[in-house]
């Protein structure tokens, strides 16, 4: 019987396939306490399941496949840093010492722990790096239990089940993962390319199923609920992820349906290819700068390959992912900004200085819970409130600048005390490296556009700034009062909300007549049904993930200002902004 489960498309694209179930990795844990004289032997066995996993993950590492995307590579790093991470390991140990919990039931209390921090992250991705400590844990105690890996057994039928075809590369029947969730090792640990497609229980559009989804260019869904439990062994499904569903078990009308759309799809995904060294010039002549999000200095070259003429945002809070205070000294960041510098081959680089707050595990001070973490000690605030972290970083930025183009970009500047404290701490690391006869290079100072205030003070921000980024997720966000993960209102969460759509317009516009560069780098940058707006209120610099670059462009191709200009004048006035967007 045909039916669909919906969930977030978060990887645009057709898939058709057979299902390969992939049961829940959660593992039954005992609890019970333990004497005295079994405390080394219980801290033992964590140590071996840990050091085990780690060497899982290590050889993963080596054998990964030179195709591979440079995401999946950061994200087992970021398996690697916890399970190091001093916070689970201390804290497994105390629960076994102190509290005679047995391993098990110490590892899994540790968890739930740092798990509650996760949860009251504002930052997406950040919060939904919650799944991959469950993983890490999770393939621990798999470990100390034996167990083998999740992937459910095969179906009793005489065709050939999922796992028979995962392993004959003669078979060309696409294959479809439904998961509860994936980590980067699962999917490492499958042939990837016979992967049509991804569907997981659980995830955002920041979670890793999602990332690695975007960045291999195949479709995905996540957050479907009970997927994985509706689904069976080798069903016949299809994945729509331009409208986030599954459909399983399709009727043959459905399944020609979808077959002629994926075929349209595969076509233009070819056409598309073709413009990867096509300028970005609309009809009427307007060259557009398109530029790449990266989160590591390996996402360089993914850049480069889908044609960005450089990076619009690094986020660099992902190179402290995972430290539990022990945060990057200078040299070490110096690095990782001349990795991302090299890997681009010349052309620039904007880096955003870090991005978390009190509420995030970062913060080596902070309180275990917080009110209001979105409106607390977060971004250009927590940099403030300790300048000696800020200016380390500050240096190392500097220092890599000597060897490439580099704009420097502070997050969620509000007001004026805030600017003139920030440009003060770039000026004391200028002169501690003079103090020191470090060579360094000049850069481009920036100001993200993500409350409304800066908005509203765009004028007196550009006195002291060379260009503006607008982080729509967040304007939107705090100009509407809406939690965009929280289920109860995300569906309030609008970009074409007319007091969103005037605050970028007004930015945009005042940055043109001062002479100055606007950014777009939220996600409204690479959603293809805001472009002609965004290119009609006189944007000029889009930063998106690398995999949206070709589909952007083609708009932009197809676009003439000259009549974008007034239609987009009339979407800010009109009543309803989301129908006039697709008159």
């Amino acid at each position: 019987m045909t039916f669909s489960v919906h969930g977030l498309a978060v990887a645009r694209g057709i898939a058709i396939g057979r299902a390969v179930l992939v049961a829940s990795s959660r593992v039954d844990v005992a609890h019970y306490f333990i004497q005295p004289e079994q405390v080394a032997a219980e801290i033992e066995r964590v140590r071996q399941g840990r050091n085990a996993v780690a060497e899982e993950l290590q050889r993963l590492q080596a054998d990964m496949p030179h195709d591979a995307p440079p995401e999946l590579a950061a994200l087992l790093d970021v398996h690697l840093m916890l399970l190091q991470d001093e916070m689970l390991t201390g804290g497994v140990k105390h629960w076994i010492s102190e509290r005679l919990y047995n391993a098990e039931w110490a590892l899994t209390t540790q968890f739930e722990l740092i798990a509650r921090q996760f949860d009251e992250m504002e930052d997406d991705y950040l919060r939904e790096r919650k799944a991959d400590l469950e993983q890490v844990v999770e393939r621990i105690l798999r470990y100390m239990k034996g167990v083998a890996s999740p992937v459910a057994p095969p179906v009793s039928s005489p065709r050939k089940t999922p796992q028979d075809l995962l392993l004959d590369d003669t078979v060309d029947v696409p294959l479809v993962l439904v998961a509860h969730d994936l980590s980067p090792a699962d999917m490492l640990q499958f042939k990837q390319s016979v992967f049509a497609g991804f569907v997981t229980d659980v995830g955002g559009k920041t979670s890793h199923t999602a990332i690695v989804a975007r960045s291999m260019d195949i479709p995905a869904v996540v957050g479907a609920r009970a997927a994985s439990q509706l689904v069976r062994q080798d069903d016949w499904v299809i994945i729509d992820g331009d409208a986030g569903v599954m459909i399983v078990d399709p009727s043959p009308i459905i399944l020609a349906e979808y077959g002629f759309r994926q075929r349209q799809v595969a076509l233009e995904r070819e056409r598309l290819a073709r413009l990867r060294h096509t300028p970005a010039i609309t009809i009427d002549g307007h060259k557009i700068e398109l530029l790449a999000n990266i989160e590591q200095p390996g996402d360089a070259a993914a850049a480069v390959r889908a044609g960005a003429v450089g990076v619009g945002l690094f986020r660099s809070e992902f190179l402290f992912m995972g430290k539990n205070g022990n945060l990057p000294g200078e040299d070490e960041q110096y690095r990782a900004y001349c990795e991302a510098i090299d890997g681009m081959q010349g052309l620039p680089v904007t880096i955003r200085t870090i991005d978390v707050g009190a509420d995030k595990p970062l913060d080596k001070g902070g309180k275990d819970t917080h009110l209001n973490p979105a409106l607390g000690l977060r971004a250009i605030r927590w940099s403030l409130a300790d300048p000696s972290m800020f200016r380390n970083q500050l240096r190392a930025v500097l220092r890599a600048a000597a060897y490439g183009q580099v704009k420097l970009l502070f997050p969620m500047l509000a007001h004026r005390h805030e600017i003139e404290q920030t440009l003060a701490q770039v000026e004391l690391a200028r002169a501690e490296l003079d103090a020191r006869g470090v060579p360094y290079g000049s850069v481009q100072l920036g100001a993200m556009i993500e409350v409304p205030a800066a908005a509203l003070m765009v004028r007196s921000f550009l006195q002291y700034f060379d260009f503006l980024s607008i982080g729509t997720n967040d304007l939107i966000q705090y100009t509407l009062a809406i939690d965009r993960t929280d289920e109860a209102v995300a569906h309030r969460y609008d970009p074409l909300q007319h007091a969103v759509l005037r605050l970028v317009a007004d930015v945009i516009a005042e940055g043109e007549r001062q002479g100055k560069s606007v950014c777009v780098c939220g996600e409204t940058a690479g959603d293809v049904t805001m472009t002609r707006l965004l290119l009609g209120l006189g944007l000029r610099s889009f930063s998106m993930h690398p995999a949206q670059i070709l589909a952007v462009k083609q708009e932009i191709l197809r676009a003439d200002t000259r009549k974008l200009a007034p239609w987009a004048q009339q979407v800010l006035a009109g009543d309803e902004p989301a129908a006039l967007l697709v008159s």
